[in-house]
């Protein structure tokens, strides 16, 4: 693959970047260069800030001079043409932008980024339609088979705001899940601490996992099924998809935690994807400087799912 030779760069700390560690800074201005050689040339002494050797969590300061040095690495891959229809589809669920923040209603089966075989992601299709965005960067993140509200930082502020928001458990979202079953009212809050296998990354209750809480309410009971709205509290892996489980109410179209007799039956009646979607999040906006909720509407095959259903 061809290569790229960097050359030695002088870049000079700017308010948007204080504060940002030394190795997040490298790896926005260093795309495509492995996370492993970014530690090592900073290790090795070869990354200098204001002429000082610095570690990997020196945190910048305004005015700081950062000497980038040159790293051959292979090309960076293309972002996709915003002509593909899959890309060119993402503009119509864009549910919120200003100067600082897009707020995309994610479709189920794409993944945030690209990488482990995937050409692109949410966030590369997003650049392929923004191209003279100089900054777009994802806040969090989704699993590939959810669908909703992703919030993407068009500013390093906007991205340091939402983080902190995240970090402190001021950011409320809430997810719509069809799940096996009869919903327990009484179980109003999940508390099951969660472990994640390294190896398959497949999460289980344990008491050796983290601690971890999901907050239920019951929106509309069906025939074997009831539709659910799921607070995080937390943000652990697949954290809905197993504390849904572990309580016997198994979420429809779910091939990692889900009741294969369950999500037959939703299938025969159209379902052919995970019934969890990120349906509403609320976020304080500091350009705005007041709270926010921005909701992402259900997909046709979910809400058709929903009308035939019996309603119990």
């Amino acid at each position: 693959m061809e290569q790229i030779n960097h050359s030695v760069r002088m870049l000079e700390v700017t308010q948007e970047n204080a504060q940002q560690r030394i190795d997040n800074f490298l790896r926005l201005h260093l795309k495509g260069v492995p996370k492993s050689m970014v530690y090592r040339i900073v290790r090795k002494g070869e990354v200098r800030v204001n002429k000082k050797r610095i570690k990997p969590d020196y945190k910048l300061k305004e005015g700081d001079i950062v000497r980038i040095p040159p790293v051959r690495v292979a090309a960076e891959n293309a972002l996709p043409s915003p002509k593909l229809n899959s890309i060119a589809q993402l503009e119509s669920r864009i549910v919120y932008e200003d100067d600082a923040l897009l707020i995309l209603n994610k479709p189920s089966g794409l993944a945030v980024h690209g990488g482990s075989g995937l050409d692109f992601g949410a966030i590369e299709g997003l650049r392929a339609l923004r191209p003279d965005a100089r900054f777009l960067e994802l806040a969090h993140r989704l699993d590939k088979a959810t669908s909703g509200c992703l919030l993407i930082a068009k500013k390093r502020s906007m991205l340091r705001a939402l983080h902190e928001q995240l970090r402190n458990k001021t950011m409320n979202k809430q997810y719509l899940a069809l799940v096996k079953g009869k919903w327990d009212k009484k179980d109003r809050a999940v508390k099951e601490p969660l472990l994640k296998d390294s190896q398959n990354s497949v999460v289980k209750v344990s008491a050796d996992g983290k601690a971890s809480e999901t907050r239920f309410k019951i929106m509309q009971r069906y025939q074997g099924a009831t539709l659910v709205e799921a607070s995080p509290v937390t943000g652990r892996t697949h954290q809905i998809r197993v504390h849904t489980a572990c309580k016997g109410h198994n979420i429809a179209g779910d091939d990692r935690y889900g009741d294969n007799e369950f999500s037959a039956e939703m299938e025969k009646l159209g379902l052919n994807r995970l019934f969890l979607h990120a349906a509403h999040i609320t976020f304080f906006h500091p350009v705005l400087e007041e709270k926010m909720t921005v909701s992402a509407p259900l997909c046709k095959p979910l809400s058709d799912l929903l009308e035939k259903l019996q309603k119990s």
